[in-house]
């Protein structure tokens, strides 16, 4: 590809690979998916939000809808066949960059069913029912990183399937999902099979740390912290991220072959009017990481961001940001509980709104 350079080009050459929050049939039959991808973009990831808003939102998938309603499909049926489908056509597009970069970036994330959150058997039943419908290399299938979800990436990791750990705020989820990933890795290699083409990223939800802690913190009159600590809280992450996956936690794993997972920060977009529309690109670049970025981020990042590594300024003050936080009897730790729990719930809101949009396109 001939990209001209710009902001997707340097967040890229600094190491950052930006991937794409969404999927949509209207983008890809408009030309504009594959517009986004000249001009940078490595990598999708789509959710049942982002479905849910591309089949209420349009009419392009009503003949799809109308041809499955006579075959007499069932509304999560169709749901199944058009979801995949998008997912094969933007893997296809994606295929170049998957073997430019030998497996790192190209990939489609396409979320188990999210009702399946808290099963590890369901998960991984329809993880690999996903994965053998979908029939394409350069797929990831997205598990929430619960504690059922941990049981499932091992499984999953060790049958070769790529995996999107999703739904992370906490250093403590974070750490599970790296160790089911390796624990996955072992088991590949005690069974004698490469480890090579295996991919998977940890993705750490962002903003919606500063909505929970800032909310409490304004109940406390306290001013100085907020919009600082869900940065700080990705910082600290990352830093954990290099201790795993540089040491000797991970040394017997690379010298077979094995990749990384990647740290991914979703949940980018700033949902406070008042915070810079690019905090949570502009202040989490660094080496080894990929940040999603929703439509309006990535087009106000191309405009007006800023490629500079800054993922490692200025740790001991984030530190510190952490410890106060602390000090006001704030359990950050407990906060990223209630916000895995919230994003499974909302997933699991919109799918069954999705369907419901389905079931009334269909009479």
């Amino acid at each position: 590809m001939n990209m001209m350079k710009n902001n997707l080009v340097a967040l890229a050459e600094l190491g950052q690979s930006p991937w794409y929050d969404n999927i949509d049939r209207r983008l890809i039959q408009s030309g504009d998916f594959k517009k986004l991808l000249d001009k940078g973009v490595t990598g999708v990831t789509s959710n049942p939000s982002i479905f849910e808003k591309a089949i209420k939102g349009s009419a392009v998938y009503n003949q799809t809808i109308e041809e499955l309603v006579k075959k007499g499909r069932s509304a999560e049926e169709i749901y199944d066949v058009v979801t995949v489908q998008d997912v094969q056509v933007a893997a296809d597009f994606l295929r170049e960059t998957y073997e430019k970069t030998q497996g790192l970036d190209g990939y489609v994330s396409l979320e188990v069913l999210p009702r399946y959150a808290q099963d590890a058997g369901k998960t991984i039943e329809n993880a690999r029912r996903l994965s053998q419908e979908v029939g394409r290399e350069n797929l990831m299938i997205k598990v929430p990183g619960t504690v059922e979800g941990a049981e499932a990436i091992r499984v999953l990791t060790a049958e070769g399937i790529n995996i999107n750990v999703t739904l992370l705020f906490s250093m403590a989820q974070y750490e599970r999902s790296a160790k089911a990933y390796m624990e996955g890795l072992r088991d590949r290699l005690r069974k004698g099979k490469p480890l090579d083409h295996v991919c998977s990223v940890a993705s750490l939800f962002v903003s919606r740390v500063d909505t929970l802690t800032d909310k409490q913190l304004q109940e406390l009159h306290e001013q100085d912290l907020q919009g600082k600590i869900a940065v700080a809280n990705a910082k600290m992450i990352y830093q954990r991220f290099k201790e795993w996956f540089t040491g000797e936690h991970f040394s017997e794993l690379a010298s077979e072959g094995a990749r990384i997972q990647r740290v991914l920060w979703g949940s980018t977009s700033t949902k406070n009017p008042n915070y810079y529309d690019l905090k949570y690109v502009d202040e989490l670049i660094g080496k080894e990481t990929i940040n999603t970025l929703p439509h309006n981020t990535l087009l106000a990042f191309l405009d007006h961001g800023t490629p500079r590594l800054t993922l490692e300024e200025d740790l001991d003050k984030e530190r510190g940001y952490l410890e106060k936080l602390k000090g006001f009897g704030i359990d950050l730790n407990q906060n990223c509980e209630v916000l895995q729990q919230q994003g499974v719930q909302a997933f699991s809101d919109s799918f069954n709104q999705l369907i419901d949009a389905i079931v009334a396109k269909t009479r």
